[in-house]
C-alpha cells in the first residue's frame, strides 16, 4: 500500500483527511499511545521496514493500552513471525496478476471485474494479500481508469463492477463521484460495489459528500465492510453505518479468520450480533489468503471448519457468514464445508 503524502497543516481541522494524513506510522509513537515497553517489539521494526504501519488514532483508542495481546492491535503491529521464510507464503497469492484485462482492472469470475482505485489504505493490515501488489504499474488514474472503462464498455458481461484498492474511499467524494458516473454510464454495469475499511478505522470519513454521492447514485451500490472482531464496532462506527444504510445502500461485511484474533466462537458470534444491531449483514468468513509475511495468522482447515459449525449452531442462518477460501484459477470463491460435533 501508498500512503497519503500531504502534511497535516495543509488539511482543514477535524477532517477525515486530517486524520488519515495523521494515522500513527512510529512504532515509537504507537507503544506510548498504548503503554507498551519497547521489549514488546521485538523484531518489529524489520518487519516495518518491509511492509510499513500504519494505523489512523480513532482505531489505536479501540485497543487496550498495556495489552500486546490486544485483537486489534495484533491486526495492525509489525511482528518478528513476518520475516520467516514459508514455500507456500507468496506475494501473489491469490492470482491476481494474471487476472489483468487492463490496467487496474482485474477479472476472476464471471459477470464481475474489480477496478483497483488506489494505492492508499488508511490503516495497514498485515494480513493483507496485496501487501506486496505492483501498485506503480497498476494503480487508478485517470488515464488507466479511461483504459479500465474502455475495456468495461466492451464488454456486455459485466454487469458489476467492484470498487477496491488499497482503499477507494481513499479517493475523494469528487472523484468517487466522477468514476460511478462514468460506470453508469455504461449501460450492462448494472451494479456498483464498494470494498472498504475505511468506515471502520476512520469513521469520520462518512461525511456529507460521501453520503450526498451515495443518495444520488442511478445505480445500486453495495458496501462490503471489513470488520473481524467485535471489538472494532464502537459507537462512532455505529453512527456511521446508521448514516451509510439512511442512504439506502446495502452493507455486508467479511472478515478473515486470524490466529489469536477471532478464532473462537464466542468472538465470531458476538461479532455477527453487533454487526446486526449496526445494519450490517454479515457475508463472508475467510480462510487466510497465503500472502508471504502472514503464515502466523494461519488456521488449520479442520479448526476453521468445526468453528463455522459451532457458530451455525449458535445463530440463525442469516447471521453465520459463509466459510470460503480464494483459490487462484477457480470459477468463483471455494465454500469450505462446515463440520459439526456428533
Amino acid at each position: 500500500m501508498i500512503t497519503a503524502s500531504v502534511h497535516p497543516r495543509q488539511l482543514e481541522p477535524g477532517t477525515w483527511q486530517q486524520e488519515l494524513a495523521e494515522a500513527i506510522t512510529s512504532l515509537d509513537e504507537l507503544a506510548a499511545a498504548l503503554d507498551l515497553r519497547p521489549a514488546d517489539f521485538a523484531g518489529a521494526h524489520e518487519a516495518g521496514r518491509r511492509f510499513r504501519l500504519r494505523v489512523p488514532r480513532s482505531f489505536v483508542a479501540r485497543m487496550r493500552p498495556g495489552d500486546i495481546e490486544d485483537p486489534l492491535l495484533r491486526q495492525v503491529l509489525p511482528v518478528a513471525a513476518e520475516l520467516a521464510d514459508e514455500a507456500e507464503y507468496v506475494a501473489d497469492p491469490v492470482g491476481e496478476r494474471s487476472a489483468l484485462r487492463a490496467p487496474s482492472l482485474l477479472q476472476k469470475y464471471r459477470g464481475r471485474a474489480l477496478l483497483i482505485t488506489t494505492p492508499t489504505c488508511a490503516v495497514h493490515c498485515r494480513y493483507c494479500f496485496r501487501r506486496e501488489f505492483p501498485y506503480a504499474q497498476q494503480s487508478g488514474d485517470a488515464p488507466r481508469w479511461s483504459e479500465a472503462l474502455a475495456a468495461i464498455a466492451a464488454d456486455p458481461s459485466l454487469e458489476e463492477i467492484i470498487l477496491s484498492g488499497g482503499d477507494p474511499l481513499s479517493l475523494s467524494n469528487a472523484r468517487l463521484e466522477n468514476l460511478t458516473r462514468a460506470l453508469a454510464a455504461i449501460p450492462h454495469v448494472r451494479r456498483i460495489r464498494v470494498h472498504t475499511r475505511q468506515p471502520v478505522v476512520l469513521p469520520s470519513r462518512v461525511d456529507e459528500g460521501l453520503l450526498q454521492w451515495l443518495r444520488t447514485s442511478t445505480r445500486p451500490i453495495v458496501f462490503v465492510l471489513h470488520v473481524n472482531h467485535p471489538n472494532e464496532l464502537d459507537a462512532q462506527l455505529a453512527a456511521a453505518c446508521a448514516k451509510l444504510r439512511a442512504t439506502g445502500i446495502t452493507l455486508l461485511n467479511q472478515s478473515v479468520l486470524l490466529a489469536g484474533i477471532n478464532d473462537d466462537v464466542a468472538v465470531l458470534s458476538q461479532l455477527s450480533l453487533r454487526l446486526f444491531d449496526a445494519g450490517v449483514l454479515p457475508y463472508y468468513l475467510h480462510a487466510l489468503d497465503p500472502v508471504r509475511g502472514a503464515a502466523h495468522f494461519a488456521i488449520a482447515d479442520e479448526r476453521a471448519q468445526a468453528l463455522a459449525g459451532e457458530l451455525a449452531a449458535q445463530l440463525p442462518g442469516y447471521l453465520v457468514p459463509r466459510l470460503v477460501r480464494e483459490v487462484p484459477g477457480a470459477p468463483a470463491k471455494v465454500a469450505l464445508p462446515t463440520t459439526f460435533e456428533t
